[in-house]
């Protein structure tokens, strides 16, 4: 009657398989609920027919029949309610993991087609209602059909010619739910988007709170807001349309079958129907009503579930994890290769890398300088597989770093980027992320990089939650906690992408001490903007447009006044 995607039920079942005892649990207290339906309408017939005689009919019966059956149904509907929250909750817990774990290991291509709002909303909340509204649908289905059934085996057991008219009704709702379910599943999928959308709007507006107010535009953010949602509105009223259509339509289904039994009962009355049989049929058929109009309105629950659950599906089966090779060393000499490399992020675009070759020496500090755009960041987003070469092969102490394991490899790699991005925890847990902590390393690490006086201020030390994103701390200490948390990883290849480039000059020189001393003994990659910060680099690498167009020392190329030259010239106003 619901059209329903089997192959996304088979893809969810084996996430709610090991409850398997609850989901019998859940039926079997449900089947009992419902079993026990047609027991209201049975005691109206012996009440009616031989309860007002007072011929010796017990007077307790009926309503203590009523209350053992109320008792009995009420215990069972607790215990199918408490199974169905287990059944649920633990499903989610392994869908949860499941869906986090790939957002972690997914492919980056898939931050740069989803955004940050969109992921949040398919882990936390759509996939909680999704797999809410189908196990509630699912034991409902079971509920309300054994009811039916049950109601309607009773019917026929009273009055059988009766019981055909009620038949009726049984098709035309089934029409209905499906042509009514298939409109729903449609909004359904149209309505996540448009609440996507919305509720990034909102995230940009947070994150750039200040830009927004400096510049006047909180009314065109305002009607951003307003035309999305808008949308959102029409698309909740199109759903609140299709699903209010259905009680209706239903209820004059069962209205007009109800009257034609009333008719016919009436005239079969001529013939000995007594008062109790035509009561007890009449309540058992009005009782039918309820699980009708519940089967007939499961198509919204199950549509959006559907809908839900297919976003799920979408993020751990369509965005493939990241994969590597089998080579896995304890720890690279440091040695980096590149040949012939070549990068596209488009097919029909400029190549970002163009034909790059060059070798970097264990401990040798290289600096990547050129104009924006030229290509210094996507080559050193080659060395950890962040970015892939679309030609040539980049090495890393003579492998190619797809045949590396893909942990392995970016163990070997600490970035101290402009951008720090740190999590609301602890110092402690932020400077020995993805280790364990030891409390003397991080000691040692914290001195390195110039913080031991702002960790001695902090009121806890290093158990000092630093909130979202440190920014209690300032630019400069945000800067040094980088630098300390590259430190403790210890790793043989250092990656500084404009690591000073946003700081004043007191800030600077604290962090370049820091800078100094975590470069000892690494092999260093320096991007930089400021040619201050890379004039003692063992080499230069000039990029421009893809392709490196001088090298050599940050005196070589001043003498040689090319590219680099121009740049230096353009920084500190030579001529």
């Amino acid at each position: 009657m619901i059209r329903i995607d089997t192959s996304l039920l088979r893809w969810l079942a084996p996430y709610f398989a090991s409850t398997r005892r609850f989901w019998a649990i859940a039926a079997l207290a449900t089947v009992v609920s419902s079993a026990l339906e047609p027991l209201v309408p049975a005691l109206l017939k012996p009440l009616l027919d031989e309860g007002f005689r007072g011929d010796g009919f017990p007077l307790w019966l009926v309503p203590g029949s009523l209350l053992l059956l109320f008792a009995v149904r009420g215990l069972a509907g607790f215990i199918a309610d408490l199974a169905l929250a287990r059944i649920t909750q633990d499903g989610l817990l392994r869908l949860r993991n499941d869906m986090f774990a790939r957002v972690l290991d997914a492919r980056l291509s898939l931050f740069r087609e989803q955004n940050a709002t969109a992921l949040s909303n398919t882990v936390v909340f759509e996939v909680q209602n999704g797999a809410t509204l189908l196990v509630n649908a699912v034991m409902g289905l079971v509920k309300d059909a054994v009811a039916l059934v049950a109601l309607l085996a009773y019917l026929l057991y009273l009055n059988w010619q009766l019981t055909l008219i009620v038949f009726l009704i049984v098709p035309a709702v089934g029409w209905l739910m499906r042509t009514v379910s298939r409109r729903l599943y449609r909004i359904a999928r149209t309505t996540q988007t448009a609440t996507n959308d919305l509720a990034y709007v909102v995230e940009e507006n947070v994150l750039a709170a200040r830009v927004v107010r400096l510049h006047g535009a909180q009314e065109a953010q305002s009607g951003r807001f307003a035309g999305l949602s808008a949308a959102l509105r029409r698309l909740a009223m199109k759903t609140a349309v299709a699903s209010a259509s259905i009680t209706p339509l239903t209820h004059m289904m069962a209205a007009a079958a109800l009257s034609a039994v009333i008719s016919i009962a009436l005239w079969q009355s001529r013939d000995g129907i007594t008062v109790g049989t035509f009561a007890a049929f009449i309540t058992a058929m009005l009782m039918l009503i309820a699980p009708i109009k519940r089967l007939s309105e499961v198509a919204s629950p199950i549509s959006r579930g559907l809908a839900a659950v297919q976003r799920a599906r979408d993020l751990i089966e369509l965005s493939p994890a990241e994969t590597g090779g089998d080579y896995a060393p304890q720890r690279a000499l440091g040695r980096i290769t590149l040949e012939g490399v070549g990068v596209r992020y488009r097919d029909d675009g400029e190549p970002a890398l163009d034909g790059v070759t060059l070798a970097i020496e264990p401990g040798q500090v290289v600096a990547l300088v050129g104009p924006s755009g030229s290509g210094k960041t996507t080559l050193a987003n080659l060395l950890p597989r962040f970015v892939q070469p679309t030609g040539g092969r980049v090495c890393l102490d003579g492998h190619d770093v797809g045949e590396w394991r893909l942990d392995v490899l970016r163990r070997q790699f600490a970035l101290v980027s402009q951008d720090v991005v740190m999590f609301n925890d602890t110092l402690a847990a932020n400077v020995s992320l993805g280790g364990m902590p030891d409390a003397q390393r991080l000691r040692e690490c914290v001195a390195a990089a110039n913080l031991e006086d702002v960790v001695a201020a902090l009121p806890e030390g290093l158990d000092t939650v630093v909130g979202h994103n440190a920014v209690a701390l300032s630019g400069g200490q945000r800067q040094r906690l980088a630098i300390a948390r590259a430190l403790y990883k210890d790793a043989p290849v250092l990656i500084l992408d404009e690591a000073t480039s946003a700081l004043d000059t007191a800030s600077e020189r604290q962090v370049q001490e820091a800078l100094q001393r975590l470069m000892a003994g690494r092999t260093t990659l320096i991007i930089a903007h400021r040619l201050s910060t890379i004039e003692h680099a063992d080499r230069v690498l000039v990029l421009d447009r893809g392709r490196i167009v001088e090298s050599g020392s940050h005196g070589e190329l001043l003498a040689a006044g090319g590219l680099y030259a121009r740049l230096h010239a353009l920084q500190f106003g030579g001529a």
